[in-house]
């Protein structure tokens, strides 16, 4: 995937013929095993002998110091001497920086003929009829900061072939878009947009960029990356958002992107049988970032027509507004950039990044674990010092020592007294400290003379356990040993939901798919909080499988299996790792056996059957693609549906029924609401069809144009209706009414002789709406506005005459 940093093509792709956001490299590596000699046969035998590609079609290019290169083609290969060019630094020498391993590179280029430039010259001549089609690297150096290149002890091979240019070449075309990697979605597309490949440039580079943002959107999505604003998401979004505008370009304005990629997973899916097991999802995430992107778009355009309309060509979109569509409407950059000269503009892209560093400095600085330099240097320092050795796993209770104190003001202590508050850390303790979304552990540390409350237990750097006590009294001395114990009803608690909280996951992966991923958790004694990668909101059906699958697994009462090991041997047993963590050499892993493998610092219960009873309380979204799944065990579970029986009595009672036929009585109540309030309407809509007649008796001729300006007595929602049926009756008109009930609300509705030619209906509304305290637009025919302040309708109103008296 190429979007960005020193191989960013963003630009160039679907002009060009061989340009991409997204595409598949062959390629072969060898480190410190054969080198030059093997690297040019291999290739030269493949492309002639394997690919049969004609030998006179083929030129090569080396690094010009390199002779060794040079002379090995000569001797290994019968290519044509006088198709064998020397080329500089900037060719023919690989670096990935200024410094690191680098080498000299020989290419090999087709000729695709004089068709494609008369230049008989060669790659040297650097005209678009030579194309690389395999670029052999010989990784020989490494560059110090000096610039100095010294040799590496084991000279190594990094080779990279295009896969689309070679289709290519082998298929007899020019471009990479006329291969059957891309015609099929090239043509549904253009069947969709109800246009012609080939017939027009713009329409043609629209078509090759959504077939190939379409590839790279569908690959990343079945990866399991979910489109959001900030890394891998943004990248998603970008490419995705890119794609949808080319389409709207085309006259698309409805989802067509996730009907593209039945045609791509068609294609694609024996291939990457990821595609075709995530089909239904991949289609789902695309479909929901078009429908979202598509809500906004509109509202983005209105923006950018107005601020286009205050610019003077050669001065740029001002980064202040670029931002704020990235901001607000989730217009990444560069499909501003896009827009802007498409209308003959660029984009102040120096002020745009200033106003995102000017966020990102405000971010940090909300963040309260920030720029506490002098505290985060004292919990360094005492890790350098101490380590506390966890007893917990197996202990509730141990002797330990005090090795060190901290006032309130994180100053080292040698005693707290009693009623003083402060860190403790030990020497060892079965106090679990927060991580991995558990709570810290409480209990006491006590001896014969003290006796102080631990409110909480945390590790914030190291392997030093942070024990913040409240000493109940006598005192706590440096380097004495004291009794500490743990809250064991409070932890039994928490082992329960931390170990539901694995089988939740592994339930949501089998009825979701292997996309889901944990995203933050929360594990303490009264409930578990799980947020997870997910596009949509849960069906009822989805969560009681998901309930079922975690009840069942208790009921079989299933011992956990707990082991550790390196992370290699932990990735052998199918282990996850979840989201956010830090793992060091060696890890732990918690096992389901036939159920679920995490890697896991957390206390768990000993057999699945401790966990007792399983609950899904809630299930709601906290982001683009995140989901967050609410839950009880045990007894908090069994109370939860105890209140909620005694609320169902309750309601049944105050209704008259019982409550098993509560459903069918609601129901009832439903629709006989319904039936109410479709005859509420149809008066509504009698009274305002009386009302008709009088709207039109306040009818002026302004200019030769009829106008009506009234306010709407009738329901809010009949406003556009009314409007409408004024407008098929006078066939030449404009008409904007209002509405004073539930807030104000204003629509202008043009006739279609009258619309963009000699009214604007969305210029006229953004003319009367600050009357209203308020704000809107539209299209030319119909645009609405809403406002904060009713007693200015009226004004509004009179304001259409002086708008239209002043064309």
């Amino acid at each position: 995937l190429r979007v960005s940093g020193k191989h960013n093509d963003l630009e160039e792709v679907g002009r060009t013929p061989r340009h991409h956001t997204f595409f598949e490299m062959l390629g072969n590596f060898s480190f410190g095993d054969y080198f030059k000699a093997q690297a040019i046969q291999f290739a030269w035998d493949l492309l002639t002998e394997v690919y049969k590609i004609d030998k006179s079609k083929l030129w090569v290019t080396v690094y010009e110091k390199d002779d060794e290169a040079h002379d090995l083609w000569l001797k290994l290969t019968d290519v044509d001497p006088q198709k064998i060019q020397r080329l500089g630094d900037k060719d023919n020498f690989w670096s990935m920086g200024d410094t690191g391993p680098c080498g000299p590179c020989t290419e090999i280029h087709y000729d695709h003929g004089p068709e494609y430039g008369d230049d008989e010259n060669g790659p040297a001549g650097e005209t678009d009829r030579y194309v690389e089609i395999w670029n052999l690297v010989f990784m020989q150096y490494e560059r110090n900061a000096k610039g100095e290149l010294n040799a590496i002890p084991k000279p190594s091979i990094d080779t990279g072939m295009g896969l689309e240019r070679l289709a290519a070449v082998l298929q007899g075309v020019y471009s990479n878009y006329d291969t059957d990697f891309f015609q099929p979605i090239i043509k549904k597309a253009a069947e969709l947009a109800n246009v012609s490949y080939g017939s027009n440039k713009a329409t043609d580079d629209a078509l090759r960029v959504i077939a190939d943002h379409l590839r790279a959107t569908a690959f990343l999505i079945g990866d399991g990356v979910m489109p959001s604003n900030e890394g891998k998401g943004y990248v998603l979004r970008r490419i995705a958002r890119r794609a949808i505008r080319y389409g709207v370009r085309l006259g698309l304005k409805e989802p067509f992107m996730y009907i593209l990629a039945d045609t791509l997973i068609t294609q694609m899916g024996d291939i990457y049988p990821e595609l075709s097991q995530r089909e239904v999802f991949i289609k789902e995430v695309i479909r929901g970032e078009e429908e979202r992107f598509l809500e906004t778009l509109e509202k983005g355009l209105q923006i950018l027509h107005r601020e286009f309309g205050k610019l003077k060509k050669p001065e740029p979109l001002p980064g202040k507004i670029v931002f704020q569509l990235h901001d607000t409407f989730g217009f990444p950059m560069d499909l501003t950039r896009l827009i802007a000269r498409e209308k003959g503009f660029e984009i102040d892209e120096v002020g745009y990044q200033s106003h995102m560093e000017r966020q990102k400095q405000t971010a940090r600085s909300n963040w309260k674990g920030s720029g506490d330099q002098q505290l985060n240097k004292v919990y360094y320092d005492l890790a350098s010092e101490h380590s506390t050795t966890f007893v917990g796993y197996s202990k509730t209770k141990s002797t330990a020592k005090i090795v060190a104190l901290l006032n309130t003001e994180n100053q080292q202590i040698k005693s707290l007294q009693s009623g003083e508050t402060g860190v403790v850390i030990l020497d060892r303790s079965p106090f679990y400290a927060e991580s991995g979304g558990q709570v810290g552990d409480l209990g006491f540390i006590v001896s014969s003379s003290a006796k102080a409350l631990v409110k909480d237990t945390q590790r914030p750097v190291g392997e030093a356990i942070h024990h913040q006590v409240m000493v109940e009294s006598g005192q706590l001395q440096l380097g004495e040993a004291y009794e500490t114990a743990i809250d064991y009803k409070r932890r039994e608690h928490i082992k329960r939901n931390h170990t539901a909280t694995h089988l939740l996951h592994s339930a949501l992966r089998t009825v979701l798919g292997t996309h889901v991923m944990q995203k933050g958790s929360l594990v303490d004694p009264n409930r578990l909080r799980f947020d997870f990668s997910h596009h949509k909101s849960l069906t009822n059906d989805e969560i009681n499988q998901i309930e079922k699958m975690v009840q069942d697994e208790i009921f079989r009462n299933t011992t956990l299996g707990v082991h550790n090991c390196s992370m290699d041997e932990a990735k052998a047993k199918g282990a996850l790792a979840l989201f956010g963590e830090k793992y060091g050499d060696e890890v732990r892993v918690i096992d389901v056996p036939g159920f679920s493998t995490e890697l896991c610092g957390g206390t768990h219960v000993s057999s699945t059957g401790d966990i007792g009873l399983f609950h899904i309380t809630s299930e709601s979204g906290v982001s683009a693609g995140v989901r967050r799944i609410e839950a009880l065990t045990g007894n908090g579970a069994l109370e939860h549906l105890k209140r909620q029986k005694v609320n169902m009595q309750a309601i049944a009672a105050t209704l008259k029924t019982t409550p098993d036929k509560l459903p069918t009585l609601v129901q009832k109540l439903l629709d006989d609401k319904k039936q109410l309030e479709k005859a509420l309407a149809k008066a509504q809509k009698e009274l305002a069809s009386a009302q008709a007649g009088d709207l039109k008796q306040g009818m002026r001729t302004i200019n030769g144009i009829q106008v009506i300006a009234a306010e709407f007595d009738g329901p809010p929602k009949a406003l556009r209706e009314e409007a409408d049926k004024l407008r098929d009756q006078l066939g030449s008109a404009v008409i904007v009414l209002g509405s004073r009930q539930k807030g104000v609300k204003i629509i202008a509705a043009v006739t279609k002789d009258l619309a963009g030619k000699k009214v604007h209906a969305g210029d006229l509304i953004r003319y009367i709406a600050p009357k209203i305290g308020g704000g809107g637009g539209g299209r030319p025919d119909m645009a609405q506005a809403g406002g904060k302040s009713p007693q200015g309708l009226p004004d509004a109103l009179e304001a259409t005459f002086s708008y239209i008296l002043n064309l």
